[in-house]
């Protein structure tokens, strides 16, 4: 199983595929991640339970956000992904991989829903796709993708999905496999609970 604490052992350097790819997110992707995530920004806040993406959101400030993910990224702390076309010319979404001591998980409140510990959770993966991707199923498309990967290439077995309660669309994208709602997660500030399926 991939550690999340050695920063020198090697993880999954993406994943090829008919539909789309997955690499690891870097600063130069900046202006390319910002039209997806202006495309996609009313979704963003709810998925976020933020203001996040401003309307006045720049290519710039994309770029020291990018750093930053590419900086923990490379530490291990924490690993994103950008899901691409399959000629890598057209940022489609993101994947965000966290350990549970991830810092913003590690304070908020995490209730179970059944016997499951938190605790024994090996991953904490967040995604989202282009809005104009979604009436083709991407979504769902990189879903089926994401359980396989973190399973065969990653070596997790316990795996859990997060979205927001008032993201109705992921919501339902989730309830429609046989994912089943694990825990509920409240973060600190934010007004909505996150649903979290494994």
């Amino acid at each position: 199983m991939v550690s999340f604490r050695d920063p020198v052992e090697p993880v999954p350097v993406g994943l090829g595929g008919d539909r789309f790819l997955l690499r690891p997110i870097r600063a130069d992707d900046a202006a390319d991640d910002h039209a997806a995530v202006m495309e996609t920004r009313e979704l963003l806040r709810l998925w976020e339970q933020s203001e996040w993406p401003a309307d006045d959101f720049t290519v710039e400030a994309n770029r020291a956000d990018l750093v930053g993910l590419q900086q923990r990224h490379a530490e291990h702390r924490a690993f994103t992904f950008t899901v691409r076309d399959p000629d890598d010319t057209l940022c489609l979404g993101c994947v965000y991989l966290f350990p549970t001591s991830a810092t913003f998980l590690a304070k908020s409140a995490v209730t179970p829903v059944g016997n499951d510990a938190w605790e024994d959770v090996d991953v904490v993966s967040y995604f989202w796709v282009r809005q104009s991707q979604l009436e083709a199923g991407l979504d769902r498309a990189l879903l089926d993708t994401l359980r396989s990967w973190l399973r065969d290439d990653w070596g997790f077995e316990r795996v859990v999905f997060v979205t927001n309660e008032q993201f109705a669309q992921q919501v339902g994208l989730l309830e429609a496999t046989d994912l089943t709602l694990r825990f509920e997660l409240r973060e600190p500030g934010k007004p909505g609970m996150y649903l979290v399926f494994g």
